[in-house]
Order: C-alpha cells, then sequence, then structure tokens
C-alpha cells in the first residue's frame, strides 16, 4: 500500500473532518431518512430520495477519508533541511512578472492553492524538488511555460 505524506496540520483537518462527519452528519442523515420515512409512499418521497443521497455522499467520504488516514505517513517539516522537498515552505519570483509567491508544498489531500498549499504531484512542485535558493526552475503550465527564480526556503 502507497503511503501517503502529509503534514501534522494536514493529519488533524482530515482527522477532524472524519470525527465531525461520523458524530454529527451520520447521526443527522439517519434522522432525516427516519422523518422522510414516516411521510408515507417512499417512491414519490423528494425528502427521502434527497437524505439517501446525502447518506451515500456522507458513507462515501467517511470511506475515504479512513482510507487517506489509515496509509497516511506525517512529516514535521520542522525537522528537515536543505534542498527543497515535501514540507517545504518556498518563496519565488516570477521571472517574467516579479510577482513574489509563497507556497508549502503539501500532500495531494491537503493541497489548497489559495491558502498557499501546493499538491506535491503539481507540476511547479515536482520542478522545485531538489532545487535550492538562487536556482531557476522552468514549469509547463496550462498558460505555458513559466520561469521562476527560487529565493527562499524555509521549514515551519
Amino acid at each position: 500500500m502507497e503511503k501517503i505524506p502529509m503534514t501534522r496540520a494536514g493529519h488533524t483537518a482530515l482527522d477532524q473532518e472524519l470525527k465531525t462527519l461520523k458524530s454529527v452528519e451520520r447521526p443527522a442523515v439517519i434522522r432525516a431518512i427516519a422523518e422522510a420515512r414516516e411521510h408515507g409512499d417512499l417512491s414519490e418521497n423528494a425528502e427521502y430520495h434527497a437524505a439517501r443521497e446525502r447518506q451515500s455522499f456522507v458513507e462515501g467520504r467517511i470511506k475515504e477519508l479512513e482510507s487517506i488516514l489509515s496509509r497516511a505517513e506525517v512529516i514535521d517539516p520542522a525537522t528537515l533541511s536543505g534542498a527543497i522537498k515535501f514540507g517545504a515552505t518556498v518563496t519565488l519570483v516570477d521571472e517574467d512578472s516579479d510577482e513574489e509567491r509563497t507556497y508549502q508544498i503539501v500532500g495531494e489531500s491537503e493541497a489548497d492553492i489559495e491558502r498557499g498549499l501546493l499538491n506535491i504531484r503539481s507540476p511547479l512542485a515536482r520542478a522545485l524538488i531538489g532545487k535550492d535558493a538562487g536556482d531557476s526552475v522552468e514549469v509547463r503550465t496550462p498558460g505555458g511555460e513559466k520561469s521562476y527564480e527560487v529565493l527562499s526556503i524555509r521549514y515551519v
């Protein structure tokens, strides 16, 4: 079974989501199904069908989270140093626009580009792995080729 790398924060967030699904969402869906059944004929009962659909989603997400968490390999970036690797917080400058951006390289399940959490499997993260401060990186993106310079690398 392939291990899934993730940070402590990512693991905690997924674990919390799993607990909420099991302790809050699952019982709420069961109550909604029971209430909908009391309304009679299930074949034309929209509330019942919506509740069953929600139950299917919740149960699927629970299974997905349990699978991810059972294969999780929690990596503490604070124990790392050197060239860019998983967990690194990297500040880059776009060589065309001089725009600076900071990303932390994280696991797939915790990635959120809006919050600066870059998926380890993304083209940019793959190009950055093994680079040092001062290195230039060429990345093929959907919008064309992009060039970045690595300004700094931190492990927090």
